[in-house]
């Protein structure tokens, strides 16, 4: 089975469909990771703050895979925010990893009170143009911040990973993104799981003999957005990359998009956000 690839607007290409590490132990990672290689996953998502930064490098060094056929997401944390810091952060990151190259670095959140994205995001452009980066994106940011990236440093982010799931589907943050030029990807894909009890998830899944959770992935995947559901359960890592052997109607995707709520974010907002 092969997940399909979308090119970034640098030209990078990501796997559409990766598996998300939050809350993985590290000393479980690495275990983890060679199964999920295994079963066919090329796209890896952690980040400083999850702390299994060393457990997914020592996975990927065990597996059977050569480094250049995995593409590696991390994200720097909130406290290291600002140029010099940024540097620092990220070459601990490396040495956690065990890499000499990253394929995605992500700004965790933009943190707006404290006004140190722009110089943050100038680290980065250094270390994509130094060739420590393939491709550098951000992670919940709204469209002002995404503007202002772009107004004041004229590189425009890669990729924005949001909070997006049925009953919070991010329309307008979308449409940002289209008229940007940036790929959306989504973290908490399936809800946390709050979603799967959805009558209309569990019809449109018996329809086609899937789970309600590969029925959200396939959904996402038909929209043109990356996907990382988190499991660090075999059979579940299994049946989340298996979509790519059915399609969903225009009516299906209809019914879908009626789940979206105005009260579905789960997370943070990202406006207020100050951790």
């Amino acid at each position: 089975m092969s997940v399909p690839m979308i090119t970034l607007n640098d030209g990078t290409k990501i796997p559409q469909l990766g598996l998300g590490v939050w809350k993985m132990p590290d000393d479980e990672a690495p275990g983890i990771i060679i199964s999920a290689l295994n079963n066919g996953y090329r796209h890896i998502d952690t980040a400083a703050i999850y702390g299994n930064e060393v457990g997914v490098g020592k996975g990927i060094a065990q597996s059977d895979m050569a480094r250049d056929d995995i593409f590696v997401t991390s994200k720097l944390w909130n406290d290291r925010q600002g140029y010099d810091e940024t540097l620092r952060a990220f070459d601990e990151s490396m040495d956690k990893l065990g890499f000499d190259t990253l394929d995605l670095y992500l700004i965790h959140w933009p943190m707006p009170a404290k006004d140190k994205f722009v110089e943050t995001w100038k680290a980065f452009i250094r270390l994509r143009d130094e060739g420590r980066v393939r491709a550098i994106g951000v992670s919940n940011f709204l469209p002002d911040h995404l503007e202002r990236l772009v107004d004041e440093t004229g590189v425009t982010p890669a990729l924005n990973q949001v909070e997006l799931h049925p009953r919070f589907q991010q329309l307008s943050q979308r449409a940002a993104h289209e008229k940007l030029g940036i790929a959306t990807e989504c973290w908490s894909p399936l809800g946390q799981g709050e979603v799967l009890g959805e009558p209309a998830l569990i019809e449109i899944a018996s329809r086609h003999g899937k789970t309600a959770a590969q029925v959200i992935l396939r959904w996402e995947i038909q929209l043109g957005l990356i996907t990382i559901p988190k499991s660090s359960n075999h059979d579940r890592m299994r049946e989340n990359i298996s979509v790519f052997d059915f399609e969903l109607s225009m009516e299906e995707m209809a019914q879908i998009a009626a789940l979206d709520s105005k009260e579905g974010r789960i997370g943070p907002d990202p406006a207020t956000a100050d951790f």
